[in-house]
C-alpha cells in the first residue's frame, strides 16, 4: 500500500472515531454551615439584622458550575447564587432557622444534581432555638410504595435540636392535604410509626416537634402513593 494510501485510512478510522459523550455532574458535598448546628461566623451588616454567611462545598465531578439555594424557614423565602467555584456568601436574617442545598450543572448535558440538604442556625441574640423541622427518611415525597402484609407502611423521621431539649413529635397523617388529623403523640427517641393503608391511594403527612421548652417547628407535607 502507498505512503498516502496508509495516511488516508489513518485519517478516515480518527475522523470516525468520534468525541465521547459528555459526563452529567456528581452531587456536590457540602462542608459548612454544619448540619444542625448554629452558625456564628457571620459577618455583620451595618444597619441591619441580617449577617453575612459564606457557604462552602466540596467540588464535584464533571461540573462547570455550581447553584447555591438558601431558605429562610421562617419565611419561606429563597437566596440563589450561582458560582463556579466551590464557595459563596449571602445576607442572611439573624436568628432565623435556614436550609441549604448546591445544585451541580454542566452546560454539556441537561442533567444537573443535587446535594443534601442542610439545616442551620445563623446566630443571633437568641439564647435558645425551637426545633429543626423534622427531615423525612421514608417514605420520601412523591415515591410509590408497597404496603406490607398488614396493609401498612411504616413512617420514618430524624429530628435535630442544637439545645439537645428535644421533646417528642405529633405525628398528622390523612388522604387530604394538608393532614389535620392527629395520629400520634410520641415522645423523644420514638422517630417512627406504622400506619393503616390501602391501595391506589394517596397519603399526606407532617411532623410537628417540640423541645422541652414548649418551642415548636413543622416540617412541610410529605405525600406518597400505596400501589
Amino acid at each position: 500500500m502507498k505512503p498516502i494510501a496508509i495516511i488516508l485510512c489513518f485519517l478516515a478510522l480518527v475522523g470516525c472515531g468520534g468525541k465521547s459523550s459528555p459526563k452529567p455532574p456528581t452531587s456536590a458535598l457540602l462542608v459548612f454551615p454544619e448540619k444542625n448546628s448554629e452558625c456564628t461566623t457571620g459577618q455583620d451588616i451595618n444597619g441591619s439584622n441580617t449577617s453575612l454567611v459564606e457557604f462552602r462545598w466540596q467540588a464535584s465531578e464533571h461540573t462547570e458550575s455550581y447553584q447555591l439555594r438558601a431558605t429562610n424557614i421562617n419565611t419561606n423565602t429563597t437566596q440563589t447564587i450561582v458560582v463556579t467555584g466551590t464557595s459563596a456568601s449571602l445576607p442572611l436574617e439573624k436568628g432565623d432557622a435556614f436550609s441549604w442545598y448546591i445544585i451541580s450543572k454542566n452546560d454539556d448535558v441537561s442533567e444537573t444534581a443535587r446535594s443534601e440538604t442542610w439545616l442551620f442556625y445563623n446566630a443571633g441574640s437568641e439564647t435558645t432555638y425551637a426545633p429543626f423541622p423534622a427531615e423525612v427518611i421514608a417514605p420520601k415525597t412523591g415515591a410509590t410504595v408497597t404496603k406490607d402484609i398488614n396493609n401498612e407502611v411504616a413512617l420514618n423521621w430524624e429530628g435535630a435540636d442544637i439545645d439537645n431539649d428535644l421533646e417528642g413529635y405529633e405525628v398528622y397523617f390523612s388522604t387530604e392535604n394538608p393532614p389535620t388529623t392527629l395520629i400520634a403523640t410520641l415522645t423523644n427517641g420514638t422517630s417512627d410509626i406504622t400506619v393503616s393503608v390501602e391501595s391506589d391511594t394517596v397519603y399526606y403527612w407532617r411532623v410537628l416537634t417540640r423541645d422541652l421548652e414548649g418551642n415548636t417547628a413543622t416540617n412541610q407535607v410529605s405525600q406518597f402513593k400505596v400501589r
